[in-house]
């Protein structure tokens, strides 16, 4: 089942995720190393847990957002593969003397098949093979089945991504589908977005500050910590008030609309007043994305896709608050 609207969402699906990649970082050294080159702290990146995080230019600019977890012998981050290899060359180019290397995960046994699940009859369905579930978003399982991380709630109900190898899923996949409904990765994507979680892609890389596409607010920032790339742009951009946009939620009745689309404000129709980050077909014959602008067009609400005269936006709930950023 391909296009599923929000509402089959919320009652319980499961999806293979097929366009995330995998780098692994094994050694002494790969936190430190990574503390100093990613948004997030990772030193106390505990094995229990995951956290997002950015990869920024020295512009402050996005180059990449990151599900980052860890194992007894290795750190992981996932992220899209048509970046991956690009991100992961540019990443080791910085190792120099830090005791860590760097290689692709996605194809190993443990991480051959990644199932995004979700709904309100998710938790039930995985109880056939978890005795206890991760308790909030961003709780971390390791399991003799695989890996299960809690994500981002959506609709209302939890979500999970279980990582297990091809043999397991190839045996839990027909329970699955007992028990919820079975869909493709734009499935997945849409609850992603629905989340209000963002993710860097190739059209929208060097786009954003993180704050603009709120991911602070998701925990994805941490001001307390050293140095990274960008790290002097994103705090004043913290401090300052200097950033005027977010990323909020809307639907968009045109199935063309994609991340790095542009959109204008009615009432500035010279300039595009924001630009698309995620987009995802909600089973309406439209897209549902986010999309990060100006805080005063989020706030007038008339937005259209392309130019002034094109497309509406469609506004709808963001499942937190848009702090602003001039507090």
């Amino acid at each position: 089942m391909s296009a599923q609207n929000t509402t089959h969402l919320a009652a319980g699906f499961f999806a293979p995720i097929t366009d995330l990649g995998l780098i692994a970082l094994d050694g002494e050294e790969s936190a430190s190393f990574l503390h100093n080159q990613l948004t997030n702290d990772v030193e106390h990146l505990g094995q229990n847990e995951a956290r997002l995080a950015g990869y920024c230019s020295p512009k402050g600019r996005l180059l990449a957002s990151f599900l980052m977890w860890r194992n007894a012998s290795a750190i992981f981050l996932q992220l899209p593969r048509d970046i991956q290899a690009p991100v992961q060359k540019r990443l080791s180019m910085f190792v120099l003397r830090a005791k860590t290397k760097l290689s692709d995960a996605t194809e190993l046994p443990a991480n051959q098949v990644v199932l995004g699940i979700g709904g309100a009859a998710a938790p039930a369905a995985l109880q056939t093979w978890f005795d206890t579930l991760p308790a909030q978003p961003y709780a971390k399982l390791d399991h003799e089945l695989g890996t299960l991380i809690r994500v981002a709630d959506a609709f209302g109900a939890p979500r999970y991504q279980w990582l297990l190898s091809a043999e397991t899923a190839a045996t839990v996949k027909p329970a699955l589908a007992v028990k919820l409904a079975e869909c493709d990765a734009s499935a997945w994507h849409l609850s992603e977005i629905h989340a209000g979680v963002p993710q860097i892609t190739k059209a929208t890389q060097e786009q954003f500050v993180p704050q603009m596409v709120n991911y602070e607010l998701l925990g994805g920032v941490n001001f307390k910590k050293g140095c990274y790339p960008g790290q002097e742009i994103v705090a004043r951009s913290q401090y300052l008030g200097k950033l005027k946009r977010r990323t909020t939620l809307v639907s968009i009745p045109d199935l063309t609309a994609a991340a790095g689309m542009e959109v204008f404000a009615t009432a500035d129709p010279e300039q595009p007043c924001g630009m698309i980050v995620n987009a995802a077909p909600n089973g309406n014959g439209g897209v549902d994305a986010l999309v990060e602008m100006k805080l005063a067009a989020i706030e007038a609400g008339s937005v259209r896709l392309g130019s002034a005269e094109g497309t509406p936006l469609a506004f709808l709930d963001m499942p937190y608050v848009l702090e602003p950023l001039d507090l």
